[in-house]
């Protein structure tokens, strides 16, 4: 499980700071209000933020690998790695993918606790003993099924009435 948690890790969102990704990088790009018009016909009007993987950069255009698409009111649509090319001019702000060690270290950190408290929870006993046996080994055991009370039978009355 450890080994699982390492491999897959915790990443954030961080500033690009006008660093030009590189191919193959995770990205998110909050979209502003042209590249809402532009992209909702294919993608939908209300798109806040586009994650992805940066497929290729092409002059002022992205050809991401959408991945997730957050929307305005608070809607997550998940894709699997489409591509969509968004124009520089759609863009307000660009971040990238970064893996973030500290909270790694914290969720594997919970993860190994909650592990070793299961563990403790199903090793540990109560202490007592094993109340004596009475059986002798000589006869025959029977085990009589103990009768559950049946509520009466509902008298319903005849439809239609009948008057007497």
């Amino acid at each position: 499980m450890l080994i699982g948690v390492l491999s897959a890790g915790c990443y954030t969102l961080e500033p690009a700071g006008g660093v030009t990704p590189e191919v193959g990088t995770g990205v998110a790009f909050d979209i502003n209000d042209a590249g809402r018009v532009a992209l909702g016909g294919s993608m939908g009007p209300e798109i806040d933020q586009i994650e992805g993987r940066l497929l290729s950069k092409d002059g002022t255009d992205y050809v991401v690998g959408v991945t997730q698409v957050l929307l305005l009111r608070g809607g997550t649509q998940v894709w699997h790695g489409e591509s969509v090319r968004i124009s520089s001019n759609y863009v307000n702000k660009m971040y990238l993918r970064r893996f973030s060690a500290g909270k790694t270290i914290a969720i594997s950190a919970i993860g190994i606790g909650a592990v070793a408290a299961l563990a403790g929870v199903a090793l540990v006993t109560t202490g007592a003993n094993d109340p004596p046996s009475t059986d002798t080994g000589t006869g025959t055991q029977r085990r009589i099924p103990v009768p559950r009370r049946v509520p009466p039978k509902l008298r319903l009355p005849h439809f239609p009435p009948t008057t007497p």
